[in-house]
């Protein structure tokens, strides 16, 4: 695992912008895809105890392992469920007993395990050229900032103004820009009545044991896609996020404790919990912290609030879900503004590099489906594969840093993104 060197003492000031970034990911994260989580439970025929137990563990298990890396790691490591793999259980759960699938989420956790302690995928990772990942990750990024400003279609007002807000923080006072739009968005909602908290009572969530029961028909059916799909889908761009925004962290330790934890919580419910992607982005680049060494503090924040949602099960993940969709995928939408305009700048900076990983970003952002793996798997493979054939050979393994943080890994001009 690599360390973090001569970290900078934390003052009170440092600690606002990343506690939003965190809050704003877990916002994103709940309010824009657990809904898939209730869709699977509903196809397994789960009761609503067993539903709220699954909240619980993959809640807690998401937030425990994200503050336990990301402070001891001292990088912002965000965790979070499959969401690929949750889409895939909404049909897998109709024909499979949740006892056999619970057993196929021991299996799938313990493989991730061996995977992190073998050290692979590290030495995977390590090979993607900077200029690809960052073309990786602005073409999956690219859907988000375009749905920013999607949103004036269905919901002019509320789209609108929150554009039009975040421009003028970013001109006024650019570092408290996401908090001034997730503040006055949930100030516009409770003054218009959209997000009804009369109703809200705080329960806390029981979590039960289901023993597992194994099969060889849910090992192929389930436990293989699962661990596949949540591979080629979660880990790999998640990594790849990290080291677009210059943390050249070790993925060993977090696939291994990310797959110890799946392995914990998956009696209880919990299908699968990795590094996280899209919402990751908003806690590892300069709208998190302007200082790099700090932005640890946005993983232990996201961690925080995974718990408190789990503790009170399906409450507050109700509270998240019931706000308008247009307000999740203005503010996800914009939060990342930075973070894409820094890939888009470091995957044209290399001109050896630059047509691949053009080819890279536009087959990301195409979002191809094939085998049922998901399009951030197929565009860097495209992308290898022009990067190979461009170049007359394989790109070389990339050097390992002494340090969590590396600035000559960070997006080529991201110092201005955003300013």
């Amino acid at each position: 695992m690599s360390s973090f060197t001569a970290p900078s003492s934390i003052r009170p000031g440092d600690l606002t912008h990343p506690i939003v970034a965190g809050l704003v990911s877990v916002i994103v994260n709940y309010g824009g895809t657990f809904i898939l989580v209730f869709q699977a439970a509903k196809a397994a025929g789960l009761s609503p105890q067993l539903t709220a137990s699954w909240v619980w563990s993959v809640s807690i298990g998401v937030g425990v392992s994200g503050i336990l890396l990301s402070w001891i790691t001292r990088a912002p490591i965000i965790t979070a469920w499959s969401t690929p793999a949750v889409a895939f259980l909404v049909v897998a759960l109709g024909t499979t007993s949740y006892a056999e699938a619970v057993g196929a989420y021991l299996i799938s956790a313990a493989a991730f395990m061996a995977l992190g302690l073998s050290g692979c995928f590290d030495r995977i990772i390590q090979r993607v050229p900077p200029g690809l990942a960052a073309g990786l990750l602005a073409g999956i990024l690219l859907q988000f900032g375009i749905g920013a400003f999607g949103g004036m279609s269905l919901d002019p007002l509320l789209a609108g103004l929150l554009i039009v807000a975040y421009v003028a923080f970013k001109r006024l006072t650019a570092r408290y820009a996401v908090v001034g739009i997730l503040l006055l968005g949930v100030v516009l909602m409770l003054v218009q009545g959209r997000v009804d908290l009369s109703r809200l009572e705080f329960e806390l969530a029981a979590p039960i044991l289901t023993m597992p029961a194994f099969s060889f028909n849910a090992l192929l059916s389930v436990a293989l896609p699962l661990f596949l799909i949540t591979l080629t889908g979660q880990y790999m761009p998640g990594m790849l996020v990290l080291r677009n925004d210059g943390y050249t962290t070790s993925a060993n330790p977090i696939v291994t404790v990310t797959g110890l934890g799946s392995l914990l919580m998956a009696p209880f419910g919990s299908h699968a919990f990795n590094i996280a992607a899209i919402t990751a982005a908003i806690c590892t680049g300069k709208q998190a912290h302007e200082d790099p060494s700090k932005r640890w503090i946005a993983g232990v924040a996201a961690g925080v609030f995974y718990i408190l949602v789990g503790v009170f099960g399906v409450t507050l993940a109700a509270v998240f879900m019931a706000f308008p969709a247009t307000f999740i995928t203005t503010l996800a939408g914009l939060a990342l503004l930075g973070t894409l305009g820094g890939s888009l700048a470091s995957a044209m900076s290399d001109p050896n590099t630059r047509e691949a990983a053009l080819i890279t970003f536009l087959a990301a952002a195409a979002n191809i489906t094939l085998l049922g793996i998901g399009g951030a798997f197929w565009g860097l493979v495209i992308g290898l594969v022009a990067y190979a054939l461009l170049n007359g050979r394989l790109p070389r393994r990339q050097g390992a840093s002494t340090s969590a943080f590396d600035p000559a890994a960070a997006p080529a001009g991201g110092q201005e993104v955003g300013k």
